[in-house]
C-alpha cells in the first residue's frame, strides 16, 4: 500500500475518534475510513482495510502521534482518553491534505495557485532534530534581516518552534556563561555544522517559555495582562475560526460585536496582529495595551503625512 494512503487511514482513525467522545466499534470506524477514501480519490481501488490492518494502525498512531486507543469490552468500542498532541496532529493531516491536492492538480496547474515564497530554511530540519535529540551543539551562520551580514553562532539546540508558516530554532547560546533561550528564523540560517561534542541540557520547559507569548518572543517571569478585543461583527467572523491566541474566550458574539478576552504579555508581534485589523478593532482595556497600540497608529499617521510636504 502507498504510504500515502496508509497515512490518510491513520489521520480517518484518529479524527473518527474525536468525533465521538463516547468511542466507535470496528464498523463505525470502517466505515468511516472507507467513506472518507471514497470521498478523497479519484482511484477506483478499494480501501485494505481489516481487523488486523487495524491493530497495526493502532501501534503506529501510539508510535507515530504517541495517541494510545483503548478497547471497551463492556461497549465493544475503541476510544482515545486524552488528546494532548492535537495541535500538531491537526497541522500533519493539513499538510498532507495539501500535498494531496497538488498531487491530483499538478497536471492543471490553474487550479491550486501557491503564494510564491523564498526559502523556508526546512531543509535543516533533519539535521537540527538529530541535534536536539542527541544533545549536540551545532554551528551556522546566521543572517538577520536588518543588518545582511552573516554572523557565526555556536548554539545548544532546544526546540524548533512554528509562527505564522515560519519555523524557529530555539537554542542557548553556548558561549554565554548564563543560560537564555535566543531564537533564530530557518529561513536565514546556512552552513549548519552538527558537532560531536554534546552539552548537558538545563531542566528548561519550553512550552512554559511561550505560554503566554504571542509569537517568538518568549515572556518567562513576566506578569500576563488581561486583554479585552471588540471586533465588528464580520471581522469578529475571521478571529473566531483562526484564534489570536490559545487563551481566547468569547465574551459577546451578536450580529453587531465580536468581542473576545484574551490573557498574554502583549509584546511587538501583538500589536502588529493587532494592527492588522485597524479600523474594525476596538481595545476594551486595558487602558495601556490601547495607548500603545495609538502610538503605532501615530507614528504611522505622521510617516505618512510627511510624504507630499
Amino acid at each position: 500500500m502507498a504510504k500515502r494512503e496508509q497515512f490518510f487511514r491513520l489521520f480517518d482513525i484518529i479524527n473518527i475518534l474525536k468525533k465521538n467522545s463516547k468511542g466507535a466499534t470496528y464498523n463505525q470506524i470502517l466505515k468511516y475510513v472507507e467513506r472518507q477514501h471514497q470521498n478523497r480519490d479519484d482511484e477506483t481501488s478499494e480501501v485494505a482495510f481489516s481487523e488486523k490492518t487495524f491493530k497495526r494502525d493502532r501501534d503506529l498512531i501510539l508510535n507515530f502521534f504517541g495517541i494510545e486507543i483503548n478497547y471497551r469490552r463492556s461497549t465493544h468500542t475503541y476510544k482515545i482518553e486524552e488528546f494532548e498532541n492535537l495541535d500538531q496532529v491537526n497541522a500533519m493531516y493539513d499538510n498532507l491534505l495539501l500535498v494531496n491536492a497538488y498531487r491530483r492538480t499538478k497536471d492543471q496547474s490553474e487550479i491550486m495557485h501557491f503564494e510564491k515564497r523564498q526559502a523556508s530554511g526546512l531543509h535543516n530540519l533533519e539535521g537540527m532534530i538529530y541535534a536536539i535529540k542527541n544533545s549536540k551543539i551545532i554551528s551556522f551562520n546566521y543572517t538577520k534581516h536588518w543588518e545582511g551580514i552573516p554572523q557565526h553562532r555556536l548554539v545548544e539546540p532546544y526546540a524548533i518552534k512554528e509562527f505564522r508558516n515560519r519555523w524557529y530554532l530555539l537554542a542557548n547560546d553556548a558561549k554565554d556563561d548564563q543560560f537564555f533561550i535566543k531564537t533564530f528564523g530557518l529561513d536565514r540560517i546556512s552552513d549548519l555544522d552538527i558537532h560531536t561534542k554534546k552539552f548537558e541540557k538545563e531542566a528548561a520547559n519550553i512550552e512554559e517559555m511561550f505560554i503566554n507569548s504571542f509569537g517568538i518572543i518568549s515572556t518567562l517571569n513576566e506578569k500576563p495582562k488581561k486583554i479585552i478585543l471588540s471586533f465588528e461583527h464580520d471581522q469578529g467572523k475571521f478571529v473566531k475560526t483562526l484564534p489570536m491566541h490559545h487563551s481566547q474566550t468569547i465574551l459577546v458574539d451578536t450580529p453587531d460585536e465580536f468581542r473576545i478576552e484574551l490573557t498574554l504579555v502583549p509584546t511587538y508581534d501583538f500589536y502588529q496582529e493587532l494592527l492588522s485589523h485597524a479600523e474594525r478593532l476596538k481595545i476594551v482595556e486595558p487602558e495601556s495595551v490601547r495607548k500603545q497600540y495609538l502610538k503605532f497608529l501615530d507614528v504611522a499617521k505622521k510617516k505618512n503625512d510627511t510624504i507630499n510636504s
